[in-house]
C-alpha cells in the first residue's frame, strides 16, 4: 500500500486529540505517517502530542490561521501519496485503514477524492456520507442527521467530501493548487472543502463516496461563536460561487431572489458581522477581475 500521509489540524484540542491519535496508531501496517497542525492552541494539546506521540510530526502555529491554511502546511510536508485529512475530533474505525487499502490499487487515476462514511459519536446517525451541491448553490453534508439504517452503504460519485475525514491524491492537489493554497487560504474556515472538490471536478477528477471506510465525527470542536459561524457561511458561500460558478442571466438572478437576498436582509439585522463580509466578497470580486 502506497503511504498516506495523515494531516490533522488541533486547536485548543485537550479532550480530543489523543483519542483522535489512538485511534490512528491502533491501525494495521505502518505506511502511513501523521502531521498535527496546530493552530495556537492555549491549553495543552502541545504538551500532551509531545510527551506522549513522539513520532508526530508537530507543526506550532502561534496564531489560528485557519482551517485552510494550517492544512496547507500539513500538505507542504506530507510525504505520501495519498493525504488523509481529519478534524481533531474524529476516531477511525478500527478497520478503516485497512479498509481504504483493499479500493485504493485499484482505483482509476480519475478518482481524486475519496469520501468515508462519517459517523457521529453515537455510531449511529450520520455526519456525512459527501457534499451536495443543490440548484440554488446550496451545499450540506448528505444524510447528515440521519439514522444510518444500511442507506448509505453503496459506493457512489459525490459533489465533493467533507474535509473532516477525506482521502486526496497528492498528485491530484498538486496539479489543482492556486497561489491561496491547495486549500484557498481565502476561506480561512467552512467550504474550503466544497471549493477544493468543485476546483477538482473542474480539473476532470471526481470524488467518490467509499462507505466500508468508517469513522467517528463530533463536529464544531472549536465551538466557534453562532454569528462568526454565520458570516463564515454566508461569506463563503458568496466566495465559493463568484470563483466557481458559471452561471449568468435569469439562473443567477433566480438564486439571489430566492435565497441570496432573504438571508442577506436577514443577517443585516441580526449579525454585524455582515457588513465585514461585504466588504471582503467586493475585495475578492475586484481581485477575480483583475486576475
Amino acid at each position: 500500500m502506497r503511504l498516506i500521509s495523515v494531516v490533522i489540524l488541533t486547536f485548543n484540542s485537550e479532550r480530543f486529540v489523543k483519542t483522535c491519535l489512538d485511534s490512528i496508531f491502533s491501525q494495521e501496517g505502518s505506511d502511513f505517517e501523521v502531521i498535527v497542525v496546530d493552530n495556537g492552541s492555549k491549553d495543552n494539546t502541545i504538551g500532551l502530542i509531545k510527551d506522549n506521540y513522539s513520532q508526530v510530526v508537530l507543526i506550532e502555529n502561534r496564531d489560528n490561521l485557519g482551517a485552510a491554511k494550517a492544512r496547507n502546511q500539513g500538505i507542504e510536508v506530507a510525504q505520501g501519496e495519498w493525504v488523509l485529512t481529519l478534524d481533531c475530533d474524529t476516531i477511525l474505525e478500527n478497520s478503516f485503514l485497512a479498509n481504504f487499502k483493499k479500493i485504493e490499487e485499484s482505483l482509476s487515476p480519475e478518482i481524486g477524492i475519496i469520501q468515508p462514511k462519517v459517523l457521529q459519536y453515537d455510531k449511529k446517525t450520520i455526519y456525512s456520507t459527501g457534499i451536495f451541491l443543490s440548484r440554488l448553490r446550496k451545499f450540506y453534508d448528505i444524510g447528515k442527521g440521519k439514522k444510518d439504517n444500511g442507506q448509505f452503504n453503496e459506493e457512489k460519485i459525490v459533489f465533493a467530501a467533507c474535509s473532516a475525514a477525506a482521502f486526496y491524491r497528492k498528485d491530484m492537489l498538486e496539479a489543482i493548487k492556486e497561489k491561496s493554497g491547495f486549500f484557498d487560504e481565502n476561506f480561512f474556515f467552512l467550504a474550503e472543502d466544497v471549493d477544493l472538490g468543485w476546483r477538482a471536478r473542474k480539473h476532470g477528477y471526481k470524488t467518490l463516496y467509499y462507505p466500508k471506510a468508517a469513522c467517528f465525527h463530533c463536529g464544531n470542536s472549536s465551538e466557534l461563536n453562532k454569528k462568526f459561524r454565520q458570516y463564515l457561511c454566508w461569506r463563503n458561500r458568496n466566495l465559493l460561487i463568484l470563483k466557481n460558478d458559471n452561471l449568468t442571466g435569469f439562473k443567477r438572478l433566480a438564486i439571489l431572489m430566492l435565497y441570496d437576498l432573504p438571508r442577506l436582509l436577514y443577517l443585516l439585522f441580526t449579525n454585524d458581522f455582515v457588513f465585514k463580509a461585504l466588504k471582503e466578497i467586493d475585495i475578492f470580486y475586484l481581485g477575480k477581475k483583475t486576475e
